[in-house]
């Protein structure tokens, strides 16, 4: 049920990642959790040991969890585009 639960939220946390990073239209369903997942496992392994907590690959599905994933998606979002544009949009 955990992997579910991974999944769902990662596909909205990339979802949210890639409006906020204007790069919807160049993502499907399938880049959305990519993102978010990876997104949350990168921010699990920098942010969360930095201000403490769990993140959501730990189980944990609390605000902080997800404001953290979201931060993560978002930062992967631009460490792509600055290497396939050599910008950061």
């Amino acid at each position: 049920m955990n992997l579910v639960i991974l999944l769902v939220v990662g596909g909205i946390i990339g979802w949210v990642a890639s409006l906020i990073m204007r790069t919807d239209a160049q993502q499907g369903v399938l880049l959305n959790v990519v993102v978010g997942i990876v997104g949350a496992l990168l921010a699990g392994l920098i942010i969360t040991p930095l201000i403490g907590g769990a993140s959501i690959t730990d189980g944990a599905l609390n605000i902080t969890s997800i404001l953290i994933s979201l931060l993560g998606a978002v930062v992967l979002l631009a460490i792509v585009n600055l290497v396939r544009r050599g910008r950061v949009r």
